[in-house]
C-alpha cells in the first residue's frame, strides 16, 4: 500500500502541469461567417436609349375657336428615338432616386382640319413639321422585391421639357362654288419650356453588383409647344395662334444602371488574436 501512495502522488502532480500548460494556450478564435451581400451600393450612373411614341389632346388655333364645329383629322407624331443619362442614389434595399436628361429626337408631325360650309364649299387646313424635345427629371423609385436576380419596380418624375417645334407649315385649300384657291403659310421654328411629369415601371435585371439592365416602360407628359411666327408665300405674315395642347408620349426603354460604389460582397474576417 505504501507503494502505491507516491504514484497517485506524482499523477495529480502531472494533471495539473498539463491543465496549467494548457490555461497559457491562446484561444481559438470563433469560426468565421460572411455577412449578407449588401441590399444596395449608394451612388450609381444610368444611360438609356428607347422609342417614344406621342400624341396630342388637340391642335388649338384661332380658326379653331372661331369654328366650334372643326375636327381633327389624322394628328398625331411618328415615332422618333431618345436618349438619356443620369445620376442617382440607392437609399436602401428598395428605394432610389435619379436625376436624368434626355434628347428626344424629331418626330415628324402630320394632320389637318377639315371645315366644312355647304356641300360645295369647304376648306382644309393641312399640317405638317416635326417636333424634338430635351427633358430633365428627378425621379423616385420604388423596387418591390427581387426573385432571380429580377426586380421589378413603379416611379415617378416631375421636371421640365423644352419642346422645339421645326419646320412647321400650313398648306390651306379652299373650294368655293367649284372654284379652288390654295396658300401656304410657313412658320418661324420656336422653342419653349414646359413643365412636365412621368410614370415609370419596369424590370431590372441584376448581372452583378456593379451592373443591371433595365426594361422599362415610362408615360410622359410634355405640356404644350407651338410654331413661331408665320409668312405668307406674298411676304405678309404676323404672330402664330397654333398651339400643340397636351403633349403626351409612351415611351419603351431599354437601361444600364453602374453603382460607383457598391461595397464588398463580404468583410475579411477579423486577425487572430494570440494571448502572451
Amino acid at each position: 500500500m505504501r507503494s502505491v501512495k507516491p504514484v497517485l502522488a506524482a499523477a495529480a502532480v502531472s494533471l495539473l502541469s498539463s491543465a496549467a500548460f494548457a490555461a497559457d494556450l491562446p484561444l481559438a478564435p470563433p469560426p468565421y461567417a460572411p455577412p449578407p451581400p449588401a441590399d444596395f451600393g449608394g451612388w450609381y450612373l444610368r444611360g438609356d436609349i428607347g422609342m417614344t411614341n406621342q400624341r396630342l389632346k388637340k391642335l388649338d388655333s384661332a380658326t379653331a375657336q372661331q369654328n366650334p364645329g372643326m375636327v381633327d383629322v389624322g394628328m398625331g407624331f411618328d415615332s422618333s428615338p431618345l436618349f438619356g443619362v443620369g445620376v442617382g442614389y440607392q437609399f436602401n434595399s428598395w428605394f432610389r432616386a435619379d436625376v436624368t436628361g434626355q434628347y428626344r429626337g424629331r418626330a415628324n408631325f402630320h394632320g389637318s382640319n377639315p371645315l366644312i360650309f355647304s356641300p360645295t364649299s369647304f376648306q382644309s387646313d393641312n399640317y405638317s413639321g416635326s417636333k424634338s424635345e430635351a427633358l430633365f427629371m428627378i425621379n423616385a423609385y420604388a423596387d418591390l422585391g427581387t426573385w432571380w436576380c429580377v426586380t421589378p419596380f413603379v416611379g415617378v418624375g416631375v421636371g421640365t421639357s423644352y419642346n422645339m417645334i421645326s419646320g412647321f407649315r400650313d398648306d390651306n385649300i379652299q373650294v368655293n362654288g367649284g372654284v379652288t384657291n390654295a396658300s401656304v403659310a410657313t412658320f418661324a421654328d420656336r422653342g419653349s419650356w414646359n413643365f412636365a411629369w412621368a410614370a415609370h415601371a419596369g424590370l431590372g435585371y441584376k448581372v452583378s453588383p456593379s451592373l443591371t439592365l433595365e426594361l422599362a416602360y415610362s408615360y410622359v407628359n410634355l405640356g404644350s409647344a407651338r410654331p413661331g411666327a408665320y409668312t405668307l408665300l406674298n411676304g405678309s405674315g404676323g404672330p402664330s395662334s397654333i398651339v400643340m395642347k397636351d403633349i403626351t408620349s409612351h415611351d419603351v426603354k431599354f437601361g444600364v444602371r453602374w453603382a460607383i460604389d457598391p461595397g464588398p460582397a463580404y468583410l475579411p474576417p477579423p486577425p487572430l488574436v494570440t494571448k502572451g
